[in-house]
C-alpha cells in the first residue's frame, strides 16, 4: 500500500441551529480545505461524506452527490457513510485505504449534520435509531441512559464510590471546558467548575447536565493524497498511519464486557499495529467523550490508563496539554460540540492542527508528533481508530 497524507483541512464553527444547508455547510469547510492543499475542485477525483441525519433534517438522502455538485466536483463517485458517530472516521478510514491501494490520488473525505436544528426532542428520538431498536429503545434507552448504566457498572466494577466518581467525572468536563474557551470554532466556550457541574441538572443519575456534549450543527472536511501528491503539494504532509475499525451488536451481546467497549479495543489494536505505535507513543488523543464517563472509559480502552484508574489520572492532570498524554485539547465533543456526522473528521482536523503547530497557544500540545483519533458509533455498534504522524 502507498503512503497517504492528510494535506489541506477546513471545519466550520460547531453552533445551535444555522440557517446553512446540509450542502452549503459542507461546501464551507471543503472549499477552506481545497485552499488549504492549494488544489482546485476539479482536482478530486472522489468525496466521501459521513451524514447520519440528514433525512430527518431535510428530507434529503444521497447526500453526498447533491454536496459533489454543489461544491464543483462534478460526477465524482460521491458516498454517504451512515456509522452514527463514527459517520466521518468511517468515510476518512475508506477514503485512506483507496488512496493508499491506487484507486485514487485526491479526494475529500469529511462529514456533515444539522443535529442542533433538530431540536433535542427529535434529535434524541432519531439518535436512538443507532441502538437497538427492537429491544433497546421500546424500554426507553436513550443515549443519555445508556452511559448512565455504564456510569453504574464502572463504579461497582472497579470499586468506586459514586459520588468519587461524578467528582472525576466533573473534571473531565472542566478540563474539556477550560481547553474549548480558547477553540474559536468551538459550540460552548465557557468556563466551568466542579461544583458547577455537580450542581447542573441531573439528566439520567448519575450525568448531569455538564457531563454530556451538546447536538451541534456543523461540517469538517479533508483533503487526502497519495504520498507523491502530498509531497508537492504541502510543506507539512500528515500521514496517516494506521486505522482501525471494527463493530459490537446490542448491548445485550456486550453484557460480558461492558463497561469496557470492546470494538474500541479492537479498533484501536488494529490502528496501532498498522502504525507501529504503542499508547505510550501517543502526544495527542481527540477521543470520542459525549458524556464525561465515555472519555474515562476510551482513555483506559485505547491503553493510556489501568482499568478503573482514569478517573484519577484526569484529577492529577495526568490527561491534560504536559501530562502523560495530552486529551481533547479541542475541547471535545462536551464543548466544541457534536455535530454527530462530521464528528470524526473534526477530530481529524484538530489532530492535523496539532501536528502542525497552528492551534491556538493556551492549547498547543508542545512538539506533538504523532495523535490518535477514536470515534464511537451508537453505543459501541461502530468504532474508529486512526493515526496520525508528522510527515516532515
Amino acid at each position: 500500500m502507498r503512503k497517504v497524507a492528510v494535506i489541506g483541512i477546513g471545519q466550520t464553527k460547531f453552533s445551535g441551529a444555522q440557517d446553512k444547508s446540509l450542502s452549503e455547510l459542507f461546501a464551507e469547510a471543503a472549499f477552506d480545505a481545497l485552499a488549504d492543499a492549494h488544489l482546485q475542485p476539479r482536482d478530486v477525483q472522489a468525496l466521501f461524506v459521513g451524514n447520519a441525519l440528514g433525512d430527518f433534517a431535510e428530507g434529503q438522502g444521497m447526500t453526498p452527490a447533491f454536496i459533489a455538485d454543489y461544491i464543483g466536483t462534478w460526477n465524482v463517485p460521491a458516498n454517504r457513510y451512515d456509522g452514527a458517530c463514527a459517520s466521518a472516521s468511517m468515510a476518512v478510514r475508506d477514503a485512506f485505504l483507496l488512496v493508499a491501494s491506487g484507486i485514487y490520488d485526491i479526494v475529500i473525505a469529511g462529514g456533515v449534520e444539522r443535529a442542533a436544528s433538530l431540536g433535542t426532542p427529535l434529535a434524541t428520538r432519531t439518535f436512538a435509531m443507532f441502538s437497538d431498536s427492537r429491544y433497546e429503545f421500546p424500554a426507553g434507552m436513550t443515549f443519555p441512559g445508556v452511559f448512565a448504566l455504564l456510569a453504574h457498572r464502572y463504579a461497582a466494577m472497579y470499586g468506586l464510590p459514586i459520588e468519587k466518581l461524578k467528582e472525576q467525572m466533573a473534571q473531565v468536563s472542566v478540563q474539556s471546558y477550560k481547553h474549548g474557551m480558547f477553540n474559536p470554532k468551538a459550540h460552548l466556550r465557557k468556563s466551568v467548575t466542579i461544583p458547577d457541574v455537580l450542581k447542573s441538572f441531573t439528566v439520567a443519575t448519575p450525568i448531569q447536565l455538564h457531563d454530556c456534549c451538546p447536538f451541534s450543527d456543523g461540517a469538517a472536511a479533508l483533503i487526502i493524497a497519495a504520498e507523491d501528491k502530498a509531497r508537492v503539494l504541502s510543506p507539512k504532509p500528515v500521514f496517516i498511519a494506521g486505522a482501525g475499525q471494527a463493530s459490537s451488536g446490542p448491548l445485550a451481546s456486550q453484557g460480558e464486557y461492558l463497561p469496557r467497549l470492546r470494538a474500541r479495543e479492537l479498533a484501536s489494536k488494529q490502528a496501532y499495529a498498522m502504525a507501529g505505535v504503542t499508547p505510550a507513543d501517543i502526544d495527542v488523543c481527540e477521543l470520542h467523550d459525549c458524556f464525561s464517563i465515555a472519555s474515562l472509559i476510551a482513555a483506559e480502552g485505547l491503553g493510556f490508563f489501568d482499568y478503573g484508574k482514569a478517573g484519577e489520572a484526569w484529577m492529577k492532570g495526568e490527561a491534560d496539554i504536559g501530562g502523560k498524554v495530552a486529551i481533547n485539547p479541542s475541547g471535545g465533543l462536551k464543548s466544541k460540540g457534536h455535530p454527530i456526522g462530521a464528528t470524526g473528521a473534526a477530530q481529524v482536523f484538530e489532530i492535523v492542527r496539532q501536528l502542525r503547530g497552528e492551534v491556538e497557544p493556551e492549547r498547543q500540545v508542545p512538539d506533538a508528533r504523532i495523535g490518535l483519533t477514536d470515534t464511537l458509533g451508537g453505543d459501541g455498534g461502530t468504532m474508529v481508530s486512526m493515526v496520525f504522524e508528522r510527515g516532515w
